[in-house]
């Protein structure tokens, strides 16, 4: 049913909406809320998303390596590990009404969370691609380092551009228009220097929030039709995955699923551990966790658009547990949430 030629030009549409959920996590990075919320936030988010990164990376280079397959994949893999669904676990809370102090972690672990997925994944796929190009050395790690600190720049300079312009906006319906204009701007600025419309739309998004006068109204205007382009970008998500390759990633699927929730149990602990956060907190809080959709399936677009060869099989094992994860992962964040005693 859907037209070849709108398949093509899914890695543009999926950008876009990308940079949409981008600039929208900027706006969980305001100064003021992240002082509110303390060590424990940045520690807990920090390693849980890190360790689902490192547990899933290692796991998958020892099965690439038992099978004589190239390793590269497996670093785009581990990174996509350390993405959550805010939505999922938003949704949980919403049903059922959940109050306290593992719920008020829980939603704020996962707003900033993706912004690590993100740079982390700027960090593997520069690895992978060097890896797969034969020319990893210490120059690598620098350019994507680099790479990292030039989006962030650019996005940045949007921001503050955007700020400078603000002042000639009058109507709510030109501040739509503006927003949408300045994220297309982001990410097309962004593949025409290679740098991660992701990274560049989270500093424009996290600027706007701390600098622009009534940031709140350009997210607000932006939240009012995002619907329509997340509905796009899963109708070619769903278009884009391969139900012929399904069996080829079985063993993968499953060790994925399996050590990336271990990671982000062990994360949660060990952050819980370092801030001194409760003890609830460290027993429930991982529950949340569990549910993954929107950027992991961005990354694994963005590999699918980078590896030809290896980027099908990366992009089916991510969209095929996602579809296990938003099934089991609401479930688990009840449990959590029941556990605690905040339902």
């Amino acid at each position: 049913m859907i037209p070849v030629r709108i398949m093509d030009a899914s890695e543009f549409l999926s950008n876009f909406v990308l940079g949409i959920i981008a600039f929208a996590l900027g706006a969980n990075f305001r100064l003021e809320g992240l002082k509110a919320a303390g060590k424990p936030v940045i520690w807990i988010s920090l390693l849980e998303g890190a360790f689902a990164w490192i547990i899933v990376t290692l796991v998958m280079i020892i099965y690439h390596s038992l099978n004589n397959l190239p390793i590269h994949p497996a670093f785009v893999l581990g990174a996509a590990a350390a993405a959550t669904a805010p939505a999922a676990t938003v949704m949980v809370i919403r049903e059922y009404r959940a109050n306290g102090p593992v719920t008020e972690m829980l939603l704020k672990v996962v707003a900033i969370d993706d912004a690590w997925c993100l740079i982390f994944s700027a960090l593997a796929i520069t690895t992978a691609n060097a890896l797969r190009l034969g020319v990893f050395n210490s120059v690598v790690l620098l350019e994507a380092m680099l790479e990292i600190c030039a989006a962030v720049i650019l996005g940045a300079a949007l921001g503050f551009t955007l700020k400078f312009l603000s002042r000639f906006i009058m109507t709510a319906e030109e501040v739509l228009v503006v927003i949408i204009g300045f994220v297309l701007l982001a990410v097309g600025l962004s593949t025409t220097l290679r740098l991660s419309p992701l990274l560049t739309n989270i500093a424009f998004g996290l600027v706007v929030a701390n600098f622009v006068k009534n940031s709140e109204l350009f997210f607000e205007k932006l939240r009012s039709i995002d619907m329509v382009f997340f509905l796009g970008f899963f109708v070619l998500v769903g278009a884009n995955l391969e139900i012929q390759l399904l069996p080829r990633v079985g063993i993968i699927g499953v060790l994925y699923i399996i050590f990336r929730v271990l990671g982000k149990f062990i994360g949660v602990k060990l952050g819980s551990y370092i801030s001194k956060a409760s003890s609830d907190i460290s027993k429930y809080l991982a529950w949340g966790l569990v549910p993954q959709a929107g950027v992991a399936l961005g990354v694994a677009l963005s590999a699918k658009a980078l590896y030809p060869k290896y980027g099908e099989v990366i992009f089916t094992t991510i969209t095929a547990t996602t579809v296990i994860y938003e099934l089991v992962g609401p479930i688990f964040a009840k449990y959590g949430l029941k556990k605690a005693g905040e339902i």
